[in-house]
């Protein structure tokens, strides 16, 4: 080698070294929580040294959608997160085994050793799998034929097994329970829902929402047994050898299974940060600026417990993202908790679950309304002439005046009824209905306004109105609405006689 190349080669592994030394954030997790924060962070400090380790291999994907591709209705690709740009060092298929505090430094699965002045845990969640009889073949391995429904390798094992089965059981008559059934549903398999509680979704609707989901599900293809607790796996051979071939129940129920989906639920995976010495509870406990018990050291998503609650949902893992990021980049944002709206989302299916159902009715007015022949089921909860609580199943006209007034905690009307009756935000959006403040995307908390500014910046198409604000990127739930707005966009431009941007149209009240 030259005296020359020898030169190159030495300041080569100089500016290597360099740029590891001037590493100054680093995300431990890729999920959809730690993905946003790189890009929440990217987007206030492009030049900023990060480093993202992800356990899983491959880029980051949409976990809220694998129901989807259990469907058929996706395909792998259409589960990919957009990677932010800059000088983003990500390493995948890499664990982080410990971290030292002191040192300010992780210890990851490839050997290296990586310092941090910064250190965001975004460790997320893993399945529940409840104590079952025969249901392991070994300490780590399930049996063959059973599968959790947590991530996107568990779902390619489950639509495996699908080619070969007839019956699928799925245990847990939760959210992701009932998406897992519907979806292979839709692949033409007979799906038994069992689930070990009085009434389906119980965190999420009462029992009376229970019996007519049960009653919509049925026509589906989705059967479902309540009070049903799993005792044992039965197999081919005894022991936890062969193959899977049923579930036997505590009241001594046979149902028989060519494939047993686990879908009981998940919780959060603070390990990493107890090893390490920080707080810990059920997650990992952290404050209003989404810092841990190290001000170096902050968490985000599913691992994190803020004011005493573990959240499970995509919509306040990006909010934390976002806090945490701005925080880090030198702001004073502040995280005071989530209003959680959870959307079933499933085909043929259109539930949604505001605040708290089972809240206390004392002092409470409850606005209902049920249908069991049309499978519509709604209800309202107000206190203080503030809605609380909300469960609306089947056609519901008035879910987009609903979720903007639980979001915003605005006055009811005198009335209460027509929050249930009176046509509003629910149906498609269109210039002219809404306003510009009002939220048409809540998982990224895109407002119609931030729409038609994305139309008059040059974004003509729902796919090019998507990139350019994220709409409809965390549960897809409202897809529907964003592109029909776009649409009214497009054809009131054309009425007009111009679409150029300088004509867009404006919904009321929008100032762009």
């Amino acid at each position: 080698m030259s005296e020359r190349s020898e030169r190159t080669g030495e300041h080569s592994t100089r500016v290597r070294s360099e740029a590891r030394n001037r590493v100054s954030v680093v995300v431990v997790g890729n999920g959809m929580a730690g993905a946003r924060f790189a890009a929440e962070l990217r987007s206030r400090e492009p030049r900023r040294p990060v480093v993202v380790f992800g356990t899983e291999p491959g880029r980051a994907y949409n976990r809220i959608l694998l129901s989807n591709l259990l469907a058929g209705k996706v395909g792998e690709e259409d589960l990919a997160l957009a990677e932010p740009p800059g000088a983003l060092d990500l390493r995948t298929g890499v664990d982080v085994d410990a971290i030292d505090p002191e040192a300010k430094t992780v210890h990851s699965s490839d050997g290296t050793t990586t310092r941090y002045d910064t250190l965001v845990l975004a460790t997320g969640s893993r399945a529940i799998v409840p104590p079952i009889d025969g249901l392991w073949k070994d300490p780590e391995t399930l049996i063959d034929g059973a599968e959790t429904f947590r991530t996107l390798a568990d779902c390619r094992r489950i639509l495996a097994e699908a080619e070969q089965a007839r019956k699928v059981v799925v245990l847990g008559g939760g959210l992701l329970g009932l998406e897992a059934a519907r979806g292979l549903a839709q692949r033409g398999l007979e799906i038994e829902v069992v689930h070990a509680r009085g009434h389906l979704m119980d965190r999420q609707i009462d029992p009376d929402a229970s019996r007519i989901l049960i009653s919509t599900l049925a026509e589906l293809g989705v059967s479902v047994r309540l009070d049903a607790v799993t005792e044992e796996v039965i197999a081919t051979e005894p022991g936890g050898g062969g193959r899977l071939r049923g579930v036997r129940l505590e009241d001594g129920t046979e149902i028989e299974a060519d494939l047993l989906v686990i879908a009981c639920g998940v919780r959060p995976n603070p390990d990493l940060a107890a090893k390490a010495g920080l707080l810990v509870n059920h997650g990992i406990v952290v404050d209003d600026r989404m810092r841990t018990s190290d001000p170096s050291i902050y968490a985000i998503g599913e691992c994190a417990e803020h004011r005493g609650k573990v959240y499970g949902l995509v919509q306040p893992a990006w909010e934390q993202a976002r806090v945490a990021a701005e925080v880090i980049g030198g702001g004073g944002a502040h995280y005071t908790g989530s209003r959680l709206v959870t959307r079933l989302k499933a085909s043929g299916v259109d539930l949604a679950s505001m605040g708290d159902p089972h809240v206390d009715a004392d002092g409470a007015e409850v606005v209902t309304f049920a249908d069991p022949t049309r499978r519509t089921y709604q209800k309202v909860v107000i206190r203080d002439q503030r809605v609380v609580a909300a469960i609306l199943l089947g056609d519901s006209p008035t879910v987009g005046t609903l979720t903007q007034a639980f979001d915003r905690e605005t006055p009811v009307p005198s009335d209460p009824r027509s929050l249930l009756f009176t046509r509003g935000g629910g149906q498609a959006a269109e210039p002219g209905m809404v306003s510009a403040a009002t939220t048409l995307c809540r998982c990224n908390g895109v407002t119609a306004g931030a729409i038609v500014r994305a139309w008059m910046g040059g974004a003509r198409t729902p796919t090019e109105v998507v990139g350019a604000t994220r709409a409809s990127t965390g549960c897809g739930s409202c897809r529907d609405t964003i592109a029909s707005y776009v649409t009214a966009l497009a054809a009131d431009a054309q009425q007009g006689g111009s679409d150029s941007a300088a004509s867009a149209p404006q919904p009321e009240g929008v100032v762009a």
